[in-house]
């Protein structure tokens, strides 16, 4: 009896053992499925927040072009909407957001290629790991210090140059701007260029090309995919500005190409909206989400721009 006793007690272990792994595995087999289902979760947010900003501006655009046509809203030159006959012509924003995003890329892509250039091509390692730190410096700088540093110091500086200029203009905020997205410019096109094969730069020097010539030639047809891919995304931070252009730029919605002048950019539109002046359920109020939605269809075709000319261009090593 004893020995049945035992050997009864041996099996009951053994079966509590065998139940217990059973148990274990089914655990990690239970956690095994639930971790795709967290990460997909995870991964779902940015997605569903970008549906819900869309759904959000799409909806008060819609109830906005019920009110005003679409018609006189796109092609319209004149927007007053506190006025007593409200008129909600959208150009001078786009005219004054597109002027201050090209005269911002005329500064920083020829001194952000340049400076990607010197860093890629010319300087040492040691220089490279000091210089570029110190310009990724200026990404780091809030976007209100360069509105202020544009509206008390470039404006200022710019009116001893040109007599006309205004105090508030779309010259000086174009020029701010470029200077905050050098930064962006050149470490996105070195990084391009230093991702061009050594090898290459070897086989052009060997045939007695000068390091001029490597550069021009070679590194940067190679990298071209990622130098316009860093000039448009350079474009679209400048769309989005909102700070340097509100504080520096004024409010003065002027349909005008005289960059000497004050206009308004759409952001600048955005912000004076929310301010105060538009109760809730106002056309100026529903005026707001399709600035909005305008501006966010530009910066969104400016991505897509990106990603189809990176593809296109894209050189693999």
């Amino acid at each position: 009896m004893p020995i049945k006793n035992e050997i009864a007690r041996k099996e009951i272990g053994i079966r509590e053992l065998i139940e217990q792994k059973q148990r274990s595995r089914n655990f990690k087999e239970m956690f095994e499925r639930a971790i795709p289902i967290f990460l997909f979760l995870i991964a779902s947010i940015s997605i569903l927040t970008t549906a819900g900003i869309i759904y959000t501006l799409l909806s008060e655009t819609i109830e906005f072009f019920k009110r005003v046509p679409m018609a006189e809203f796109f092609t319209g030159t004149v927007l007053k909407p506190l006025s007593q006959t409200p008129q909600f012509g959208v150009l001078p924003l786009i005219v004054g957001t597109v002027t201050s995003s090209l005269i911002a890329m005329a500064v920083a892509a020829p001194i952000g290629l340049m400076s990607a250039i010197y860093l890629s091509e010319y300087a040492s390692d040691k220089v490279r790991k000091t210089v570029k730190p110190l310009l990724e410096i200026l990404a780091g700088i809030p976007t209100i210090v360069y509105g202020f540093f544009a509206f008390t110091f470039v404006t200022p500086l710019l009116r001893e140059i040109i007599p006309g200029l205004a105090a508030t203009n779309i010259l000086s905020p174009g020029i701010v701007m470029g200077v905050m997205i050098i930064p962006m410019i050149a470490s996105l096109s070195e990084d391009a260029m230093s991702s061009v094969p050594n090898s290459m730069r070897d086989g052009a020097l060997a045939l007695g090309s000068t390091k001029l010539e490597v550069t021009k030639k070679i590194v940067i047809p190679a990298a071209l995919s990622g130098i316009i891919a860093s000039f448009v995304l350079g474009i679209s931070r400048a769309i989005g500005e909102t700070m340097i252009v509100t504080i520096a730029s004024g409010s003065t919605k002027n349909f005008t190409f005289d960059i000497t002048q004050s206009m308004q950019t759409m952001t600048a539109y955005i912000v004076e909206v929310t301010g105060g002046d538009a109760p809730a359920g106002s056309t100026i109020y529903y005026s707001l989400y399709a600035v909005a939605m305008t501006l966010f269809a530009f910066t969104l075709l400016m991505n897509l721009l990106a990603r189809s000319i990176s593809r296109k261009y894209r050189e693999e090593y």
